[in-house]
């Protein structure tokens, strides 16, 4: 092995240990990422409403709002 597959293999080691690490790793608690709309009001009722942007080339972008 000459030494250009040698730092190669190293590289490829080093990112498949970083991956490891952070499918292993336990997150920190992140109001935007964990809850679902990140704010602070949970005791509120949550209403299942969904916004769907549709554009096409060439054509004049919509937007729906559907509410349940």
């Amino acid at each position: 092995m000459n030494w250009q597959q040698i730092l190669s293999l190293i590289i490829v080691a080093a990112a498949a240990a970083a991956l490891a690490r952070g499918a292993w790793r336990r997150r920190k608690f992140r109001f935007d990422r964990d809850t679902h709309c990140g704010c602070a009001a949970t005791g509120t009722a949550h209403n299942q409403s969904s916004i769907v942007f549709h554009a096409r080339k060439g054509e004049r972008p919509r937007v729906v709002v559907k509410m349940k």
